[in-house]
């Protein structure tokens, strides 16, 4: 009976159905869902929005580690 099984997997599934309850599970799958729905969503936005630059030209669209670097540098 090899980590490939089905029976290994079947069992598996059985085991954790009846510890955490079907109610639970379809809990955290709706939370994972959300969650996964929303990460993409703040990408797919990221993507949409264009660079804003200023009057030179540059890109002046805030990068968070460019922020949390030049906090570190005085």
């Amino acid at each position: 009976m090899g980590a490939g099984s089905i029976w290994h997997w079947l069992v598996v599934l059985v085991v954790i159905v009846l510890l955490f309850g079907t109610k639970k599970l379809r809990n955290v799958g709706q939370d994972l869902g959300e969650a996964v729905r929303g990460f993409k969503k703040g990408l797919a936005e990221r993507e949409a929005d264009p660079p804003r630059l200023n009057a030179d030209g540059k890109d002046t669209t805030v990068n968070p580690g460019t922020v949390e670097r030049e906090r570190s540098n005085p």
